[in-house]
């Protein structure tokens, strides 16, 4: 009995799957070295893994925007909350994504319209999107997936201290 090549049993062992992350070592220079995070997906909803996250974030220093068309114009981690990645005043260096895997590459055009383009995207715990993650590292972009940047964060870099 042969297989179609549209099986999925053998499309699926035939197509490695994109890395999740690039080594830890590297993910803590790029954590060390950001100063802007732009959220996609951010939430005015507390309790919410996309407003929590980015709290948290911003309780360490990073410099967090919200991007939510719903919410555009409140005020959310100390900066109001804007409609579009393109609205960010300033560069973003890295863009956490918290949308749906089929919602992701829906925002790959307006990613790689940034100027400079960020160095990181981060697709947050449960999502992944392999071909955009690909477009992307294609133009230099680092991409971590389906991972949670607080929890990474807490277990790589630390809580920072106030000093």
């Amino acid at each position: 009995m042969s297989q179609l090549p549209d099986d999925p049993s053998t499309t699926q062992a035939a197509a490695p799957r994109t890395p999740d992350a690039p080594p830890d070592a590297q993910v803590v220079d790029l954590l060390r070295g950001v100063r802007k995070i732009a959220v996609i997906g951010a939430s005015t909803r507390d309790g919410r893994p996309a407003n929590y996250v980015p709290a948290y974030l911003a309780q360490q220093g990073y410099d967090v925007v919200g991007v939510n068309p719903v919410s555009a114009g409140e005020s959310l981690f100390g900066n109001e909350v804007v409609s579009t990645l393109a609205a960010v005043d300033g560069p973003v260096d890295l863009v956490n994504v918290f949308r749906r895997n089929e919602d992701i590459p829906g925002h790959l055009d307006e990613i790689l319209a940034l100027d400079p383009l960020p160095s990181v995207v981060w697709i947050q715990k449960g999502l992944r999107h392999d071909a955009t993650a690909e477009a992307l590292r294609a133009k230099g972009v680092t991409v971590v997936q389906d991972r949670c940047l607080m929890v990474e964060h807490r277990r790589l870099v630390g809580q920072a201290t106030a000093g």
